[in-house]
């Protein structure tokens, strides 16, 4: 667990638009060739530590004629951003995806003094 001074508590979040492939019948429609992309997220100030991040489907479109095989995540996380990383395989056909995120961490505070 992650204990937080209270006083130094930070919340960043955003929407990061992942990919979309369907216009022209990219990887992740066609299912064929890499079946993962990332994108790196810089946060809009940096935190003390690396912090605590949540990802989450904000949008995904995506084939009906296939199984729904979806992966997302935050990886390599530190005190300046992270990359938000979409996985699928097998036959699965996705148009476009877009994702949420909240980051919580320790950041600074003008009025904590360290004496």
């Amino acid at each position: 667990m992650k204990k937080l001074n209270s006083h130094r508590i930070g919340v960043d979040s955003g929407t990061a638009h992942v990919f979309s492939d369907f216009a022209d019948n990219g990887e992740m429609w066609s299912a064929e060739g890499k079946r993962s992309r990332s994108v790196k997220i810089a946060f809009s100030e940096p935190f003390l530590t690396p912090p605590t991040v949540q990802v989450g489907f904000a949008m995904w479109d995506i084939s009906s004629t296939t199984n729904s095989r979806v992966d997302i995540s935050a990886e390599d996380i530190d005190e300046t951003g992270f990359s938000v990383v979409f996985r699928t395989w097998g036959d699965t056909k996705v148009a476009r995806m877009r994702a949420n995120w909240m980051a919580i961490g320790e950041v600074e505070n003008d009025e904590v003094w360290d004496v």
